[in-house]
């Protein structure tokens, strides 16, 4: 008689399965849905409708990324060194966009009307970039030492 045993799913696939689903739903929860993210955004009267564009089209992009991240990670052979790789460095993209957006002439992380709100001296989104672009490195990391 032979017994089926289910493999457990790996650290570093775990790791990048919750920052896929944080990047799938974060920007609709936070700049659509949730009232006080967005009233700061696409809800916020004060802005132009071509800066809700391209709210809107962040939110887009971050859900089409999310949603490449977990097929590439949740089909079968998903934890495959190359698969994880290449999913971690397409979950970075919104991620490191966000922090690049700062480098830009004229940009701030949140409206005048909106400043003071902080964690650990940072903007929540900047935190949030920072802890999920660190848990991929880890699952890129832990990816690195694992054999096939």
């Amino acid at each position: 008689m032979t017994t089926t045993v289910a493999k457990m799913p790996s650290a570093p696939r775990v790791l990048a399965v919750l920052v896929a689903v944080i990047t799938a739903f974060g920007a609709l929860l936070a700049d659509f849905v949730i009232p006080a993210g967005a009233a700061q955004h696409l809800r916020n009267d004060a802005w132009p409708p071509h800066a809700k564009f391209h709210d809107a089209q962040y939110i887009a992009m971050s859900i089409l990324l999310g949603v490449l991240g977990l097929t590439m990670l949740l089909r079968r052979g998903g934890a495959s060194r190359t698969r994880v790789w290449t999913a971690c460095a397409i979950l970075a993209t919104p991620w490191l966009g966000l922090l690049a957006a700062m480098l830009f002439p004229g940009t701030a992380v949140h409206d005048p009307e909106f400043a003071g709100t902080t964690i650990a001296g940072l903007h929540p989104q900047v935190l949030l970039a920072l802890i999920l672009l660190a848990l991929l490195t880890v699952a890129a990391a832990l990816t690195a030492r694992r054999r096939d």
